[in-house]
């Protein structure tokens, strides 16, 4: 769910900037420039606002001095970037300090780039635009996932963090694995590990690449499925985009009810008998007895004119695919 500060921000004629610093006279500068340039400005005196601001306002782009009292620009940008909501935000440093160590520190920290103080406002705008191109472009390619329904997160292997979720992303997350961050949920991050290292050993053979296998987490008749897409780093670590998309079973029921003319309940035991759940599964599934289902189970062998659970997949099985050639059994 977006903030209602985030939802008040016109993205559509401007992108939305926060400049952190301590030093008010650099502050009026900077938002004074950007602000003649078509920019939404916000700003923060201090590493605290800076990190509520960020978490409200989502902003397209970070100013972000390097050396303030109290938390510094350092922490700052370490923080905005252990969180989801947060870390796909470039984060442009503003720097009195040019020795290589801390240029190092604040690119180690998270930083995109940095200036150096004195700052020249055509000097950061240039920066600006260059980073917000290619930010505003993923941003694009994100909602045009989220609007065809499929949802994307990258998480870094070394850890399992996510680095960022898309909203639908989020929402499924929640739905099937019950958390949406700040980590990737267990069985998504073995299965991550696990096609880092089928890539991987595939690369050291010198094998042309195949896609890794797809991880499917089933909710009764829907399932979300998850597929490794795209290395953003060096070696086999380093970040991973994983496209995700929800499939439901619900027109495959339908087929099998048609096909074989049973009845919802009847076609819906059947769709699980293919599936290899045995009654007691069934049941707990459906919300019925073991007892009933069998009762359902006998009536499907009748209608199919079979007398096996194995016939009867078989059967099912054989008509689905015919319909529906994506079906997984």
């Amino acid at each position: 769910m977006n903030h209602p500060l985030e939802q008040t921000l016109n993205r559509a004629h401007s992108d939305v900037v926060l400049i952190v610093d301590d030093v008010p006279d650099n502050l009026s500068l900077l938002h004074d420039a950007l602000d003649e340039s078509g920019y939404t400005v916000l700003v923060a005196l201090d590493g605290a606002s800076a990190l509520q601001r960020a978490a409200q306002a989502r902003p397209d782009i970070v100013l972000l001095d390097a050396m303030m009292p109290g938390m510094d620009g350092f922490e700052v940008a370490r923080r905005l970037k252990a969180d989801a909501a947060t870390a796909h935000i470039p984060i442009i440093f503003m720097t009195g300090l040019t020795e290589t160590e801390h240029l190092v520190a604040a690119l180690d920290a998270g930083g995109t780039d940095y200036v150096t103080k004195p700052i020249k406002p055509k000097e950061v705008l240039a920066r600006m635009n260059v980073h917000l191109q290619g930010a505003r472009e993923r941003r694009q390619a994100r909602n045009a996932l989220d609007a065809f329904g499929y949802a994307s997160i990258t998480v870094r292997v070394s850890d399992g963090r996510l680095m960022w979720q898309t909203p639908l992303a989020r929402e499924l997350l929640q739905r099937y694995c019950g958390r949406s961050g700040p980590y990737a949920p267990s069985p998504v991050l073995s299965w991550l590990r696990h096609s880092v290292a089928h890539v991987a050993e595939a690369l050291a053979c010198g094998e042309p690449l195949v896609e890794a296998p797809r991880l499917s987490v089933e909710q009764g008749a829907r399932r979300l499925t998850f597929r490794l897409q795209q290395h953003n780093g060096d070696g086999s670590g380093g970040d991973w985009l994983i496209i995700m998309q929800e499939v439901s079973d619900e027109s495959v029921i339908e087929a099998i009810s048609l096909s074989f003319k049973l009845t919802a309940r009847e076609a819906e035991v059947l769709y699980w008998v293919v599936k290899g759940k045995i009654n007691r599964d069934i049941g707990d599934i459906l919300g019925t007895s073991p007892m009933t289902v069998k009762k359902h189970l006998e009536r499907v062998f009748a209608k199919l004119g079979v007398e096996t659970r194995t016939s009867a997949a078989a059967m099912a099985l054989s008509r689905i695919r015919q319909l529906h050639p994506q079906f997984e059994g």
